[in-house]
């Protein structure tokens, strides 16, 4: 992994990671210009099959002040994700028979400066499940807290 331009932190506390998959995205330049400048937003994000491809839906890509207006994107629309076809199927039927989803997890630039995105076939947690890790996370700080008190 490269350059990390954005992460979905939202994904990883209400969801269980299963697999993850590297994905390229098809962009317009002023969309790829608008990422190196940092301007994404994969919070509500999520990934649909249709027709045997995997589209991305619901990111925020905002439009920078130098892009002429004939030249701007649609800033939460659909894109395309470039997927090998073994990969769509695996989860076309992850999603359509166990009940998973399909979410963002990060969008990178890799050593090619190519903009990849970490896709991600997870299944939603439950309240207690989502309780209990914020409880573990209160543990661990307080124990960091007594180390460097000490």
């Amino acid at each position: 992994m490269g350059e990390n331009i954005a992460t979905n932190k939202k994904a990883f506390f209400d969801f269980h990671i299963e697999e993850k998959y590297e994905a390229g995205i098809v962009l317009h330049g002023s969309e790829v210009k608008a990422l190196r400048a940092g301007r994404v937003n994969l919070k509500d994000g999520f990934i649909k099959i249709v027709r045997g491809e995997a589209i991305l839906f619901n990111v925020h890509i905002g439009i920078l002040n130098t892009t002429h207006h004939y030249y701007g994107h649609e800033e939460r629309g659909s894109r395309k994700l470039l997927l090998h076809k073994k990969q769509i199927d695996k989860m076309f039927k992850a999603v359509e028979k166990e009940g998973f989803t399909l979410v963002p997890l990060s969008i990178y630039f890799n050593d090619r400066n190519l903009a990849k995105l970490q896709v991600a076939i997870a299944k939603g947690k439950k309240l207690y499940d989502k309780r209990s890790d914020l409880k573990e996370k209160d543990i661990k700080r307080d124990m960091e807290r007594a180390i460097k008190g000490e």
